[in-house]
């Protein structure tokens, strides 16, 4: 029996407060959290971080979403929020990897792990990414399958203004506006750097009259086949651990490709291009630790002899010149 659609999923919408991420907060709350812990709760957090304070709850939400902070134990002064090892190795302004997000691949990468983690604080665009079936729709049929998806999850149904906040953030996170851009958008377009991955549009064709500007949506599937490869094979290993596949030492090409939960749907990649990125990945710079069988009569298998979330290390070290990966998400 399948398993519910927001199966994985935080039961809870909208909250960033509509806020994408915005070029700099990530570096910004690295910053900040190395010098205070408690940073995101003092009363100077917004004048610390140079931002609102709503955009302060936004950054929080959109840094513990992707892993690369965790909630501390609550303490006499407050709660605070602790740099995982995945943060200060992606994040620290001397030895990260790429702490202002300059490479292309780095937004792919949180772009999965944000889809990826378990829990995910992001259950509309797991639900986007990893279960919607059109390429092309209104926000309006987005925000009611979302919402039909919460209850068949057993979820208390959101409202759809919450909904509809996600949604919000979804569009200005990834999807560039129709022409002509309000000079007013330009800042937020400049700043809102996973819209390189050209994941999400607004319909150039929509000239309905009775629908405002951008409430239709284009999703460009198999748009994750411009993906790195390093990064589309680390998806497949960090998968291949969260289900427990070390257990046989082994996974289905199929299963990476189609279960929603997996880097073909999340990454919107197509099977010929994981399949590619592990054949680069089993040739180097993993030689002789994976395999992927071309099998005729049966699935083609991945097969791996560490365990794959080492593995997956393996790969961002070599792709970003670092000596060692990120390690355990949280």
């Amino acid at each position: 029996m399948p398993e519910p659609p927001l199966s994985g999923c935080v039961p809870a919408f909208g909250r960033h407060g509509s806020y994408p991420i915005r070029l700099g907060w990530l570096a910004k709350v690295y910053s900040a959290l190395r010098d205070d812990p408690l940073a995101f709760s003092r009363p100077q957090a917004p004048v610390v971080l140079g931002v609102g304070a709503s955009m302060v709850r936004a950054m929080q939400f959109w840094s513990r979403a992707a892993g690369l902070v965790r909630d501390g134990e609550r303490t006499a002064a407050g709660r605070p929020a602790i740099l995982t090892r995945r943060g200060t190795w992606l994040l620290d302004d001397e030895h990260g990897a790429d702490p202002y997000l300059d490479d292309p691949a780095t937004l792919w990468l949180l772009h999965w792990w944000l889809l990826s983690a378990r829990p995910c604080h992001l259950p509309t665009a797991r639900f986007l990414f990893g279960h919607w079936w059109q390429s092309r729709f209104t926000r309006a049929e987005l925000r009611t399958a979302v919402q039909r998806a919460a209850r068949v999850s057993g979820w208390r149904e959101p409202s759809a203004t919450l909904v509809g906040r996600d949604i919000t953030a979804l569009t200005a996170m990834y999807a560039t506006p129709r022409p002509p851009v309000p000079a007013a958008a330009w800042e937020e377009l400049l700043t809102s750097p996973f819209r390189q991955l050209s994941l999400l549009a607004t319909d150039p064709g929509a000239t309905e009259q009775d629908r405002s500007p951008g409430e239709l949506l284009v999703l460009h599937r198999h748009q994750g086949n411009t993906a790195p490869r390093a990064i589309l094979a680390c998806a497949c290993l960090e998968y291949a651990e969260t289900v427990g596949a070390q257990q046989h030492g082994s996974i289905t090409l199929g299963r990476l490709h189609t279960d929603p939960a997996g880097p073909g749907r999340l990454l919107l990649a197509d099977r010929a291009a994981l399949r590619a990125a592990l054949t680069w990945a089993a040739d180097q710079p993993l030689a002789g630790r994976i395999a992927l069988t071309d099998s005729a009569a049966a699935d083609d298998l991945l097969t791996f002899t560490e365990t794959p979330l080492t593995l997956a290390g393996y790969l961002l070290a070599s792709r970003y010149h670092r000596l060692d990966g990120p390690g355990e998400p949280l």
